[in-house]
Parts: structure tokens; C-alpha cells; sequence
């Protein structure tokens, strides 16, 4: 275990997912009625043995930091360890310039435990791996660096890091976010395949390349625009076929599920994903516990069963401490502590938690922050056009309520 250090960046701002991130960092934002997408990378690790982490923040840690001390703190054993790292600035008075400045801030980390193999993964993506097979298959191919990757639309390439490979699987070309004419999969031209942002290193050629980065004023200090590019001439760089993971239990379905929920719309997506029938990603395998911090709430309740007004929920997920007072709920996810009371309607939404919505109620296609209050007689998603002139409204559609908001109050 002392020869893997696992290293999860936690920092960006996340604005594309703004008003959610206007008061948390985005790996802290509330996902699939109980948990905060920093919880499925951090399963990852934990699921795989892999138990020596430090979690980096910067931007609006505050709601993240409380999280990580209620959900997973690991005590009593030294050699294990879950560590929040804040920015130390101990480079000079400046905020992290990059994913790789990142680490190279954090260096004399790197330095304590003096690991064999590092590995540096993002902090705001949705999946479920098996982060030593990972491991495995870097060290049987010797390589330096290794990079997860799958294959995504072409139309997406410009969203991310877009790999060029030859028929050994080591990586020949790389190009971050092009904007014109991305290098697609032989034999595949709708797609490309794209970095996930998630590295294994080895440590003695991180810490090399992170100090000669750092030393260089024109760079962005950046693994994907920096250190990527500058390694994959000379050094031995390979790609981590991400869809050949296996996680005991796992629907068929499910294989290479991952979605960076960077958008207001793919955040919409993923929650509606995991309600579907039979969800690409799925909550219930139980060789694979997906944990987090759970409140001390009481079970959900679902109240009157009488004419035009009952308690209940279909192809839903509602969380514990919820109270559907005589209302519906439809393909929905609710997180802890929603109140809907009477002959309101929820359709194909995602409400966060600590809610309380009204009497009367038409919801449709809206995603509600934390602690709002709306109004009885309210109706969202109904009136594009009204639904814009009132509420922040997603390129697709979806209305977006903001943390504390009073809603139809006037």
C-alpha cells in the first residue's frame, strides 16, 4: 500500500455548472439524491484498497471540507488516510495556476511517503473504477505515464483531451481540446478518443516534469497542455482502455459509463440516469458500496391514499427524512429532507434537499438547489418564455433554482 499515493484534484471553480458553484466548490455540489460528486472518485479508491489519499482544494472549500470530515474520516490506523489539503501557497502568493501547479505546490507530499507510483485523478466526474487494474496495466506495459481514456462523439472533442495511439497502446499524439479537425479513431470517424483526466505516474518522472514546468514562465502549468505534450515524444506514455474494467457485479449495461458533469445539462442527465430502468450507472450493487454522509433522518414517508390525493412516487428516488404529503412524484430525484405537500406535481426533476414545496404545484424538467421554499399555486416548466424571464434556464431547457431561494412569493 506505502508504494501508491493517490492524489485527487478537487479545486476548479466549476462556473459551467454556476449558480450551483457560486457558493461550493463543484466536486462538493449535491448528485443523485444522497451523495456529492466528489463521493464516486473517492468510492473508486476506497473500493479498490487504495487508502492513502489527500483531496486538493482551493476555490470555496468550505461546504467540500465539511463534507469530507463528515463522510470520510479514517481513523486510528496510520498507514491509512483520506487528507483534505487546502492551498498551501508554498511556492509564492498565488492560487494553484493549474492542474500540474497543483501538484507541484504539494510536492513535499510526494516527498513523505516516497511512493512508487502516483496517481493523480479529477475530483468532479461520475463513474465507478477499479482504479488497481489501472495500476496493473501500467506497470506491465513499464510506462512513466499512463492515461485512462474512452471514445466520445467527435462533435465533444473539443471538451477534451484528444489522444492519437499506436497498435501497442502507447500513446503517439496528443492534442488538448482542438478546436478544428480532431484526430478520430481508425476506423471510427464519429468519434475520438478522449482523456479522462484521471493518471497513473510514476513518481521519480512526475516530480521531474512538474519541476521542469515549473520552471518554464510560458506554460500554463497544465497536464494537458503541458505536461502530456511534453512527455509523449521521448517517454514511454500509455493509454488506459477504460471500458476494460471490471467491477464484480456490474450490469453489462454499465461497462465504461462516465460522464463529466461540467454542464447544467449533463448534470440533468446523469441524475436522470440512475432512475432509468435498468440505469447505465447503478446504485444498488452491492460489491461496490457507494458511501457518503447521511443525515440522522427519519425513513421517507408517503402520506393519503384518498380520492385525487396520494402519497407517491413512480420511477423515482427519494431520499430519507422526505415527506410526500398527498402529491406525486414522477420520474424524479429527490434528496433529503423534500416536503411536497398536497396535489402538487413533480415531473423529471432533481431537488437537492431541505425543501419545502407547496400546495398545488406544477414542476416539470427543473433542478433545485438546496433549502428553497416555493410558494403554493407555483408552476416551473411549463411556459418556456415565462420560465426565462423569471429563473436561469439551462441551454436545453432545464430550470435551474438557485441555494435558498423563495420561489412565487410575492
Amino acid at each position: 500500500m506505502s508504494g501508491i499515493l493517490s492524489m485527487i484534484l478537487a479545486g476548479g471553480e466549476g462556473t459551467r455548472l454556476f449558480p450551483f458553484t457560486s457558493l461550493r466548490a463543484k466536486p462538493a455540489v449535491p448528485f443523485g439524491g444522497g451523495y456529492r460528486i466528489i463521493d464516486f472518485v473517492l468510492n473508486n479508491f476506497v473500493n479498490s484498497d487504495l487508502l492513502q489519499i489527500f483531496v486538493l482544494t482551493q476555490f470555496k472549500s468550505h461546504s467540500l471540507m465539511k463534507h469530507l470530515s463528515q463522510a470520510w474520516r479514517i481513523t486510528g490506523l496510520t498507514e491509512r488516510f483520506i487528507d483534505p489539503i487546502p492551498a498551501q501557497m508554498r511556492t509564492g502568493k498565488h492560487w494553484y495556476k493549474g492542474t500540474a501547479d497543483a501538484i507541484y505546490q504539494n510536492l513535499n507530499l510526494i516527498d513523505s511517503y516516497d511512493p512508487e507510483v502516483v496517481c493523480v485523478f479529477g475530483g468532479d466526474h461520475i463513474y465507478k473504477m477499479e482504479v488497481r487494474q489501472m495500476i496493473d496495466y501500467h506497470q506491465s506495459k513499464g510506462a512513466e505515464l499512463t492515461v485512462a481514456a474512452i471514445p466520445v462523439p467527435v462533435e465533444k472533442a473539443g471538451h477534451f483531451g484528444i489522444i492519437e495511439i499506436d497498435e501497442n497502446g502507447r500513446m503517439i499524439g496528443f492534442e488538448e481540446k482542438p478546436k478544428h479537425h480532431p484526430k478520430t479513431i481508425p476506423n471510427r470517424p464519429t468519434h475520438v478518443l478522449a482523456s479522462m483526466g484521471n493518471y497513473v505516474f510514476n513518481s521519480d518522472t512526475l516530480v521531474n516534469y512538474l519541476q521542469i514546468d515549473a520552471e518554464d514562465d510560458a506554460s500554463n502549468h497544465d497536464f494537458g497542455q503541458n505536461i502530456i505534450p511534453m512527455m509523449v515524444p521521448g517517454k514511454k506514455v500509455y493509454v488506459y482502455d477504460f471500458s476494460t474494467n471490471e467491477i464484480r457485479g456490474e450490469p453489462e449495461n454499465s461497462k465504461g459509463y462516465w460522464r463529466d458533469v461540467g454542464t447544467l445539462d449533463a448534470y440533468y442527465e446523469a441524475n436522470m440516469d440512475l432512475i432509468s430502468v435498468t440505469p447505465p450507472f447503478d446504485l444498488y450493487n452491492k460489491h461496490w458500496p457507494l458511501r457518503s454522509y447521511t443525515p440522522s433522518v427519519p425513513p421517507a414517508k408517503f402520506i393519503h391514499d384518498d380520492e385525487n390525493r396520494t402519497g407517491h412516487a413512480i420511477n423515482s428516488a427519494v431520499a430519507a427524512g422526505c415527506i410526500i404529503s398527498g402529491s406525486v412524484v414522477k420520474q424524479s430525484i429527490l434528496g433529503h429532507r423534500v416536503h411536497v405537500h398536497s396535489h402538487t406535481i413533480i415531473e423529471q426533476s432533481v431537488v437537492m434537499g431541505d425543501t419545502e414545496i407547496g400546495k398545488n404545484c406544477r414542476i416539470k424538467r427543473a433542478i433545485f438547489d438546496q433549502e428553497v421554499v416555493v410558494a403554493d399555486g407555483t408552476v416551473i416548466g411549463e411556459d418556456p418564455e415565462f420560465d426565462r424571464h423569471q429563473f436561469h434556464v439551462s441551454e436545453n431547457g432545464i430550470v435551474v433554482i438557485p441555494k435558498g431561494a423563495r420561489v412565487g412569493f410575492n
